[in-house]
C-alpha cells in the first residue's frame, strides 16, 4: 500500500523507508511537515509516518489537519518521537496520532507497530466495505417498496385510462381531431405502463444525473438488470 513518510533526518529515513519496503508497501519520503501534508492531502494514504519535530510543519500539526480532513480521517498516523513523557504521548493521541514509537527505534519493534497499523487498516476497510454494504441493502429494500407501492396504486386507475383512450378513438368517427387526442392518450398511457413495468423488475438499480438541479434519479430508461 501506498505510505507517506515524514523525517527530516536522513539516517532515520533510511531505517523507515528499509522497514517499510520490506514489507511490500510504496513510500513517498518527504523532509518536513508542510511536504508531508502536501502529499496526503493530494492522494490520502491508509498510512502515515510522521517525526514529531520537523521543519515547516511539525507531525502534531500534520495530524490535526488530517483529523479535520474528509478524505483524510481515515489514514492510520504513526508518530516517530524521541519525546517519553506521559504528556507527549496525551498530546500525540489528541492531535489524532493512533500510535506513538519512541526514538531510537528497535528494528523488532518497528515491524511489530507497522504490522499492528496494517492490521488495522485492513479491518477499517472491512467495516467500511461492510457499511456501504448495508447501506445499499437498505436503498434497494425502500426502491423495492416504493415499486410495489407505485404499482398498486398507478396499475388499475391507469388500466382505466387506457381503456377510456381506446373508446375515445373508437367513437370519434370522422372527427380526426377527438381520435389523433384518443390515440395519444393510449401512447402516453401505454408509456406510463411500460415505466411502471421496468420500476417492478429493477435488480441492480443505479442513479444517474439529473439534468435540472445536480439531483440525481433512479436509471430507468431499461429493465436495471
Amino acid at each position: 500500500m501506498r505510505v507517506v513518510l515524514a523525517d527530516d533526518d536522513p539516517v532515520m529515513q533510511r531505517l523507515l523507508r528499509g522497514a517499510l519496503e520490506r514489507r511490500g508497501h510504496d513510500v513517498v519520503v518527504t523532509s518536513d511537515g508542510e511536504a508531508a501534508w502536501t502529499a496526503i492531502a493530494t492522494d490520502p494514504p491508509p498510512l502515515a509516518v510522521l517525526d514529531w519535530n520537523m521543519p515547516v510543519v511539525d507531525g502534531l500539526e500534520v495530524c490535526r489537519r488530517a483529523r479535520a480532513g474528509q478524505a483524510t480521517r481515515d489514514t492510520f498516523l504513526l508518530v516517530v518521537t524521541g519525546r517519553d513523557t506521559p504528556e507527549d504521548l496525551q498530546a500525540a493521541l489528541e492531535a489524532g496520532a493512533d500510535d506513538y514509537m519512541m526514538k531510537p527505534l528497535d528494528p523488532a519493534q518497528l515491524m511489530a507497530r507497522l504490522a499492528i497499523a496494517e492490521r488495522r487498516i485492513a479491518l477499517d476497510a472491512e467495516r467500511r466495505d461492510a457499511v456501504e454494504k448495508l447501506a445499499r441493502a437498505q436503498w434497494l429494500a425502500g426502491i423495492g417498496e416504493i415499486a410495489i407501492a407505485v404499482q398498486h396504486e398507478v396499475n388499475n386507475p391507469l388500466t382505466a385510462l387506457m381503456i377510456e383512450a381506446q373508446s375515445i378513438a373508437a367513437v370519434a368517427g370522422a372527427n380526426p381531431d377527438l381520435r389523433a387526442l384518443g390515440e395519444s392518450i393510449h401512447a402516453q398511457s401505454t408509456r406510463i405502463a411500460t415505466i411502471v413495468k421496468r420500476l417492478g423488475q429493477l435488480q441492480d438499480p443505479r442513479s444517474v444525473e439529473y439534468l435540472r438541479g445536480g439531483s440525481r434519479m433512479i436509471d430507468l430508461s431499461s429493465d436495471g438488470s
